[in-house]
């Protein structure tokens, strides 16, 4: 699996603070909101919208917290987001991709450009990263008694899972972006509900570096990922077993 996919392993496990959660919640509701905006506030009728409550659900957010956020999406008032992506590198050459939704692209612009150079990287142009990258469906599902894991695995082959890969409590499962429609309703016929289904960049070619130079390329995807517009940051550094039980230690 990706550096970016183990990278948020690691994280999940370390768990999540109240300021990560709140975080969290506003890149679930900005979602939430394009989607009502563009395809309409009923989930049954709009794939997209539909998609970003079943990830808010898997992430615990309170009911009423997703109706206000449909209601308010679709009103007079609701924030104009626009999706933009920035493509760069980190300290040492790794490439780092970063999805954001901002209702202020100048700001959104100043912002990404300001940690990429404190944090000793620089941005390139769109399009640069574009051969490092690959979309790819992720879907994050909870085990459970009532998973039997083979039977589980060839459904989920026949509708386009490319790689399954289990920890201890969780089933990560891949496919090409093509078939993320197909697994997704896959996963709705035999009564599955992931925690988090979403498109993610995933790199072809991952570079190693050592523990010293790797914590500098995470200081730099940290800090995006604190801004408030950024909603998804990928990269291509190896998470290497040494640099993972690093990581654990903090």
């Amino acid at each position: 699996m990706s550096g970016h996919s183990k990278w948020s392993t690691i994280k999940r496990k370390k768990g999540a603070n109240d300021a990560k959660r709140g975080k969290m919640f506003t890149r679930l509701i900005k979602e939430i909101t394009i989607a009502a905006r563009e395809g309409g506030a009923d989930p049954e009728t709009n794939p997209r919208l539909r998609l970003a409550v079943q990830n808010a659900k898997g992430a615990n957010m309170p009911k009423e917290n997703i109706e206000r956020a449909i209601k308010k999406a679709t009103g007079d008032d609701a924030a104009k987001y626009e999706e933009i992506s920035f493509e760069g590198y980190a300290p040492n050459g790794i490439g780092v991709f970063v999805e954001c939704l901002s209702d202020n692209n100048n700001r959104t612009v100043a912002s990404v450009r300001s940690i990429f150079n404190k944090y000793g990287g620089s941005l390139g142009t769109n399009g640069s990263l574009s051969f490092l990258f690959d979309r790819k469906g992720i879907f994050t599902i909870r085990k459970n008694d009532d998973i039997d894991m083979d039977e589980f695995e060839l459904e989920l082959i026949d509708a386009g899972a490319e790689e399954i890969e289990t920890d201890d409590d969780m089933i990560s499962v891949t496919c090409a972006m093509e078939d993320f429609g197909n697994l997704n309703k896959k996963l709705e016929e035999i009564g599955v509900e992931p925690v988090s289904a979403d498109l993610q960049r995933i790199p072809n070619d991952t570079r190693i570096l050592d523990v010293e130079n790797s914590r500098k390329v995470l200081r730099l995807v940290d800090a995006l990922e604190e801004e408030e517009d950024v909603q998804n940051v990928f990269h291509n550094l190896e998470m290497t077993e040494e640099l993972e039980a690093e990581l654990e230690k903090q």
